[in-house]
């Protein structure tokens, strides 16, 4: 069995993101679709969005104040333990996280208080973290101006 762990470059994604819940029997809102990362999955329990928060109406089910980063590829469409390369650190280091996986590529949510803690975790095991405030594009601390 292959035990290594893989370098993951990581983008963040700009904005703020909300997890939202609506019955399994909703439609999906026009306000669900838009720029920026949207996923949308139904199972037979409920109808689940993540779409940028700005667009969720305030009377929603929601999680809010989410951080999106996206896996930066290509990864062949069977790899294996790419994120759990991710997560790994993240779990060890007591972070909750969530994790959608699109034909193309997976996308890690973290709570946005987290960030910060997320961040130095990632770079110690080894991720290359893009767009992240108060970062360069290595993952380094960004010069203090």
């Amino acid at each position: 069995m292959n035990t290594e762990l893989h370098s993951i470059t990581l983008e963040q994604a700009k904005g703020e993101y909300a997890v939202s819940r609506l019955d399994a029997s909703a439609s999906i809102p026009a306000w669900a679709d838009g720029d920026g990362f949207v996923s949308i999955s139904r199972s037979a329990h409920e109808l689940s969005i993540v779409c940028l928060a700005a667009r969720v109406p305030g009377h929603t089910v929601s999680e809010r104040a989410w951080t999106c980063w996206r896996f930066v590829g290509p990864f062949a469409f069977g790899a294996t333990g790419i994120v759990l390369s991710v997560v790994r650190p993240l779990s060890l280091g007591g972070l909750g996280v969530f994790v959608v996986s699109t034909h193309d590529g997976d996308h890690l949510l973290l709570k946005t208080c987290d960030v910060p803690a997320a961040v130095q975790l990632l770079n110690d095991a080894g991720h290359v973290l893009i767009g992240c405030a108060n970062r360069t594009s290595a993952g380094a601390p960004a010069p203090a101006a």
